[in-house]
């Protein structure tokens, strides 16, 4: 779905719904802005339920000040104004309370982005305003001053935070992963010390970002590709609404011959995703006029490897990220189901999960399904993407769980003649 071909209003709607229902703002907070190529500015209305929206409900702000629609315009839109009249570029802008952020924002406090190299890429520069009234110049002001210093978001002290952006999907992009970043802040700390990445590492991690394959045309695509791809979308968008993965981060693939796998695409919306914006990999070949993934050498690698593996995930589950950016094991033997699903999770440590991928590759074996890569992501992998994505959640919840039980006493883990009962009967090697 290519969102710029909406019209403001409706990208109002459809974001600021998103946002409601990922249970990031509440029915009275938050708002969202888009300066179209005529220079209008559309916001959302205030006191209007935020789970109701429609395009019908958006107010327009012209040029000279004239204000059109059924509705006031939110009460914070001098910061809107402010913001664009201060970086020309940009062309969206929310403003929200999601719940880990605003935990920050109350001890006046930045999450630190450089936890993984993908929000610390994805959310740049992240500055911190003064505390001023909600709706005045003065707030605006002090925005506006952040937002001078070259970063797209600012924390509002005793607020929330403000993201600005080129377009709504880049905006929103921007906002669920420094609240994803946070959450996994605060997770992490729960169990232990956090290990942030150096400058030095995370700069590497820009210049390897740049991936290229060499592109192939594709004569046809088979029936069992087709169902592939299908079933790729439908996990995608299954992961997105159970919150395993934001809009702009995950990769999932399936294998359809021995050397060709089909992968999500880089840069398109998680949730979204149509069949044909798929990328075939093809003995190493790329599917002409299509990016796949950052991560597709790191898929073919374990398919070259792992005749067995039929599917791969690789995302960031905010719990089991804890689990990445500390020293805490993940620990797979908390109750039976934990232990059938996951077995044993090693961890990778290294600059990213792409730069070795043999090497990773070699880590997964039957009774290692899954490998934790420090500081970067989760690698699940199964027979088919059902078994991966059940993997991805049952992992998830294990991590949950454990964080948890912190505050509860020790975990007291299943002992040898539990795991051996486990293994018999359920014949796992």
């Amino acid at each position: 779905m290519n969102m710029q071909m909406l019209h403001p209003a409706q990208q109002l709607a459809q974001y600021i719904r998103r946002v409601y229902d990922q249970k990031l703002t509440t029915t009275s907070g938050g708002n969202l802005s888009i300066k179209d190529e005529n220079g209008d500015m559309w916001i959302t209305p205030g006191s209007i339920d935020k789970g109701s929206l429609t395009k019908e409900d958006m107010v327009c702000i012209k040029p000279d000040g004239t204000v059109i629609g059924r509705h006031k315009p939110s009460s914070e839109y001098p910061f809107h104004q402010k913001l664009y009249e201060t970086r020309k570029e940009l062309k969206a802008v929310l403003h929200a309370h999601p719940p880990a952020l605003v935990a920050f924002s109350i001890v006046r406090k930045i999450p630190d982005m450089g936890l993984t190299p993908f929000s610390w890429l994805e959310c740049g520069k992240v500055g911190m305003a003064k505390y001023a009234m909600t709706g005045s110049q003065e707030l605006g002001d002090r925005i506006a001053e952040v937002f001078r210093q070259g970063c797209d978001a600012a924390m509002l002290e005793n607020h929330g935070i403000v993201v600005g952006a080129r377009n709504l999907p880049e905006a929103f992009g921007k906002f669920e992963t420094m609240e994803y970043a946070a959450r996994t802040h605060l997770h992490g700390a729960a169990l232990g010390k956090l290990n942030p990445l150096p400058f030095e590492t995370l700069e590497k991690c820009r210049a390897g970002q740049d991936f290229r394959l060499e592109a192939f045309e594709p004569e046809g695509y088979s029936s069992e590709e087709k169902t592939a791809r299908g079933e790729i979308c439908a996990f995608a968008a299954r992961a997105y609404r159970q919150g395993l993965l934001t809009s702009v981060q995950g990769s999932f693939s399936s294998r359809v011959d021995p050397d060709r796998f089909a992968v999500t695409p880089r840069g398109k919306d998680r949730l979204y995703l149509e069949p044909e914006d798929l990328v075939a990999v093809d003995g190493g070949r790329r599917e002409a006029g299509k990016e796949p993934d950052a991560t597709a050498a790191l898929h073919r690698a374990i398919y070259q490897a792992h005749p067995a593996v039929g599917s791969i995930i690789m995302c960031q589950p905010r719990h089991a990220m804890a689990f990445a950016v500390t020293d805490e094991p993940l620990d797979s033997k908390t109750i039976p189901e934990s232990y059938i699903m996951m077995r044993d999770i090693p961890r990778f440590s290294g600059l990213t999960a792409l730069a070795r991928p043999e090497e990773i590759a070699a880590m997964f074996n039957e009774s290692t399904p899954i490998v934790l890569a420090e500081n970067d992501c989760l690698i699940v992998t199964g027979p088919t993407m059902l078994n991966a994505f059940d993997r991805l959640e049952v992992t998830e919840y294990s991590a949950m769980s454990i964080i948890m039980s912190k505050s509860q006493g020790e975990i007291i883990p299943i002992d040898e003649k539990g795991l051996e009962e486990i293994r018999k009967g359920f014949n796992l090697k």
